[in-house]
């Protein structure tokens, strides 16, 4: 059997796809490795967000072409693809730079991989395939053969038409496309039955979801949400990533509603400034934020909220970043993600006159400093709690393993070695800086062992 090395960067959507890519090589013959030496094939399936995030790629390629010459003078082959994001946005620049690449494939398009491989096989040089068929993608990729841990993602919608002034996403994953409701129901009952006993929904916008009901109506993300809680032997749902602008009156109820939908948020704000927030083309102000924020607590007491933060926007000023901190004091957030500006190239912020880095650097160490003071007290706050944790994987330490709790946090349990797959109920008794550490509530857990 041939191998296939599969290195994921980035999202979410990204571990989705490359699981999808392991699935469509399968009828070619190929099986998974952990290592890039081992295979006959390298994927790299890319992300554009992060700072030079195309550069770390080309660097990851300069070793693997190392690798492929050193194949060829032993009499052996490697194939070398790149896909995702960078994929996209680079296109042909990436064969010019580096002539090593077999495949370069857009993230709308990896369902022409076996295709691909086959051009390559008849000596048809390099091949090229960014188009943005986000419909007929997922119509061309294979029924079965998923395999699911216990929690598995699933792909509800791509692309945006938001057009954030700082994001590369319209450019890359097209414009918002859902997919069709039976196609999802049908796809999350073949992970429950490989063993999922939860399930993410993703997408660019994932609360922008209007897909194609049964009934040939939209359907919103509550209403798809409330089909798949129908799925026998599905625990738990979550989604992410959300907009504010939409965030629906359905989909806050669904937090009320919804036994299976876990009381976890992640809602990017980006920005405290309603300056800032319009440069950014957000479409959306800090009080919009807030009242929403207001909203959720209320349909859902308990739920846990995360957040993207941007510091060091072009044009931001100290009383914008000030805004910002305000917010996050009225907020309280569980955990959340904050970083500094890195201009993408072809975005509209990036011909903007940049903030000095050194400005950028101070305020991110205090905006850290101020969203780790919130994580740890989220976490200080859950000590003594009894919650219900989905074990996901072994842990580091002999007959451990380690699970998630309903607000996304992992926590490890000794003796669980065996419960992996399952829910049990586990009292939080030590918090760790990123981790919590629980024992069983023996009473009650055999309720959960199903």
């Amino acid at each position: 059997m041939r191998k296939v090395f599969v290195k994921t960067y980035g999202c979410q959507m990204n571990v989705y796809d490359s699981a999808r890519m392991t699935d469509l090589l399968a009828p070619l013959g190929y099986g998974t490795t952990d290592r890039a030496e081992d295979a006959d094939m390298v994927i790299l399936n890319t992300c554009h967000i992060r700072e030079k995030a195309a550069e770390k790629v080309y660097s990851e390629l300069g070793k693997l072409r190392r690798l492929k010459e050193a194949r060829a003078r032993s009499g052996g082959s490697l194939m070398i693809a790149v896909a995702g994001c960078v994929a996209q946005a680079e296109g042909r620049e990436i064969v010019a730079r580096q002539p090593a690449v077999d495949i370069v494939v857009g993230p709308q398009s990896y369902h022409r991989l076996p295709e691909l491989i086959a051009r390559i096989a008849r000596g048809a040089g390099h091949a090229l395939e960014t188009d943005f068929p986000a419909e007929e993608k997922f119509d061309a990729l294979p029924d079965e053969g998923m395999s699911a841990a216990p929690a598995a993602f699933l792909t509800v919608q791509e692309g945006c038409d938001k057009f954030c002034t700082f994001c590369v996403v319209p450019y890359t994953r097209g414009a918002e496309y859902s997919r069709p409701v039976t196609q999802l129901v049908q796809e999350a009952e073949r992970v429950v039955r490989a063993g999922a006993r939860e399930i993410t929904l993703l997408g660019q916008n994932v609360n922008a979801y209007r897909g194609q009901g049964p009934d040939g109506e939209a359907w919103s993300l509550a209403r798809l949400m409330e089909a798949l809680s129908g799925i026998e032997g599905l625990a738990r749902l979550r989604y992410t990533t959300s907009h504010p602008r939409d965030m629906s009156d359905d989909l806050i109820a669904a937090h009320r509603d919804l036994d299976k939908l876990m009381p976890y948020l992640h809602l990017p704000v980006q920005s405290g400034s309603d300056r800032v927030l319009e440069a950014m083309n957000r479409q959306h102000k800090a009080d919009h934020y807030l009242r929403l924020v207001e909203r959720i607590r209320a349909a859902r007491a308990d739920i846990a909220l995360s957040s993207d933060f941007i510091v060091g926007f072009p044009g931001e000023s100290d009383a914008d970043f000030d805004a910002t901190v305000a917010l996050i004091r009225r907020v309280g957030y569980a955990q959340s993600f904050s970083f500094k500006y890195s201009a993408r190239p072809g975005t509209p912020a990036a011909a903007a006159r940049q903030i000095p880095d050194d400005v950028k650097d101070a305020r991110l160490q205090a905006l850290q400093g101020l969203l780790g003071a919130q994580q740890d007290a989220f976490n200080a706050s859950c000590a003594g709690k009894v919650m219900a944790v989905l074990f996901e994987k072994p842990g580091r330490q002999a007959a451990q393993a380690v699970g998630r709790s309903p607000y996304l946090q992992p926590v490890h349990v000794d003796g669980a070695a065996g419960l992996i797959g399952r829910i049990a109920d586990v009292r939080i008794e030590a918090v760790m800086s990123n981790s919590l550490k629980g024992a069983f509530v023996h009473q009650r857990e055999k309720a959960h062992l199903n």
